[in-house]
């Protein structure tokens, strides 16, 4: 059956939707701009074509990195609703079955909690619009020297934003975007469902603490807070909600083994580290308290110097020890508020820290049995009830209620597929923009400015070439249904 595209008369729509409620013309980054009237851009979108039937297209996600992948796990593996009748009663067949997807992984503008530090959230904000773009385009490069990207896709039905920088920053943009493309496609993002989520789990009338661990970017942003104020007096709550925010630097980037943060085999610290230091300052590594974090010394994992007895120099050197270090640091900082409600939960606003939950668990655990002078300092400050949140599980739940309810799920009979896609750095930059590994340079990838041409980097299919071995060790581990489906691809 042929498919139907948009009519002139839908097409005439567009324009209508450009203006908002008072009559005024909503403002684009100019990626959007391009994308949806520049026909000479290389980012122009034809969403004039955009096929009207969709529900046999895939779902699209993306993310900063692999991290991501714990998003898509929750898709592949959800089963919360009864499939015939769409009623939030799990049936033992998953959610999606029969359901394709697309994955996006911006590895090669990774991390994007750095861009708003470094004075670039107006491009991490056109690198979050490139990835929707790309989900919703039809073609993609095969290789990182090809010229034009020559591969066919699929376009999508939905995007599904997994990193929660890109939701806090990016968000508001790429609903901007679809609203004016008039293709119909929707976009959600984590923030809003880990804070719904959390929220549901709450009693409106009583006091609580809730920590968001993030990045920096996304902590700098302000989203989560920002959220919890606006559902929570949607829905009526009447306590107080303290969020105690914890800026995660680092975190992410070790668990994607970006050498600015770790590096295995090296013994002592080194002068291109950019984790945490040791100080007093908020953020450090606080010498007086180097028990409470319960660090793992062993295999290099911390690397230190000593002067007089007394550390001079700390570095963290594993992802386990950033998970350790800013778990610890995000408690303290609750205990020495002197707030007297103790906290229930902590979101993990980032895809990456669900691989290390049993690390952070064993140190929620560790903190409840710490004693200091003969007193547990902790047992009044983390609740006996406390659970950590994963927004990933209720993304897809609200992916899946939005599809029912447009009447845009697959149902297929058959398996569904995975196509996994990962951004390299593009063929032909500058020697001096790349560093040993062949990755972007830090200087180069946060020093790149909004609205040119330029292709920096290109979205390639998953590959070993692309994809360290640990990463992918860990990825069969940790999401073994969406690495059954791609495994073939590496």
């Amino acid at each position: 059956m042929k498919a139907k595209y948009l009519s002139l008369g839908l097409l005439f729509s567009l324009f209508l939707a450009a203006c908002g409620g008072n009559g005024q013309v909503e403002t684009l980054i100019p990626v959007s701009e391009k994308a949806l009237g520049d026909t000479s851009s290389v980012f122009y979108a034809d969403f004039a074509s955009y096929p009207v039937e969709r529900a046999h297209l895939p779902i699209g996600v993306f993310d900063s990195g692999t991290g991501g992948l714990t998003v898509q796990e929750k898709l592949l593996t959800l089963d919360e609703f009864d499939n015939i009748t769409g009623k939030q009663s799990p049936d033992g067949i998953p959610d999606f079955a029969g359901e394709n997807f697309v994955y996006l992984a911006d590895d090669a503008n990774m991390p994007y909690g750095d861009y708003d530090a470094a004075g670039k959230s107006d491009y991490l904000r056109e690198l979050v619009v490139k990835d929707a773009l790309f989900l919703l385009g039809d073609s993609y490069y095969n290789l990182a020297l090809d010229e034009k990207p020559d591969g066919r896709k699929d376009q999508v039905k939905i995007i599904v934003i997994a990193c929660n920088t890109a939701t806090a920053y990016g968000l508001g943009d790429i609903e901007k975007l679809l609203q004016r493309s008039g293709t119909g496609v929707k976009v959600i993002g984590v923030i809003n469902a880990g804070v719904r989520a959390t929220l549901a789990d709450m009693d409106p009338a009583k006091n609580y603490a809730v920590g968001v661990m993030a990045t920096p970017g996304t902590i700098s942003s302000g989203a989560y807070a920002r959220t919890f104020k606006e559902i929570a007096a949607q829905q009526g709550f009447k306590g107080e909600i303290q969020v105690v925010n914890q800026p995660a630097l680092g975190f992410a980037n070790a668990v994607d083994g970006v050498e600015d943060y770790v590096k295995p085999g090296i013994v002592l610290p080194r002068d291109e580290y950019r984790g945490p230091k040791l100080g007093k300052e908020e953020g450090d590594i606080n010498p007086s308290i180097m028990d409470r974090y319960n660090f793992n010394f062993a295999k290099g994992e911390i690397v230190y110097s000593k002067m007089d007895g007394e550390y001079s120099r700390v570095q963290l050197n594993s992802a386990d020890n950033y998970a350790r270090f800013h778990l610890v640091s995000l408690v303290e900082k609750h205990r020495l508020s002197g707030s007297k409600t103790p906290m229930t939960h902590i979101i993990l606003g980032c895809t990456h820290y669900p691989y290390h939950l049993e690390v952070l668990q064993e140190t929620v655990e560790y903190l409840r049995n710490y004693k200091k002078d003969g007193v547990y300092i902790y047992r009044n400050v983390i609740a006996e009830d406390f659970k950590f949140i994963d927004p990933a599980q209720y993304t897809a739940m609200e992916c899946y209620s939005l599809l029912r309810q447009a009447n845009q799920l697959a149902m297929r009979p058959e398996k569904g597929t995975l196509l996994p896609y990962i951004s390299i750095p593009a063929y032909g930059l500058a020697v001096e923009n790349l560093d040993k590994n062949g990755d972007l340079t830090y200087d180069f990838k946060y020093g790149r400015v909004v609205g040119t041409e330029d292709i920096t980097t290109k979205a390639v299919p998953f590959s070993s070439r692309y994809i360290d071995q640990s990463t992918i060790d860990r990825m069969a581990r940790l999401v073994p249904e969406s690495y059954a489906l791609f495994r073939d691809r590496l």
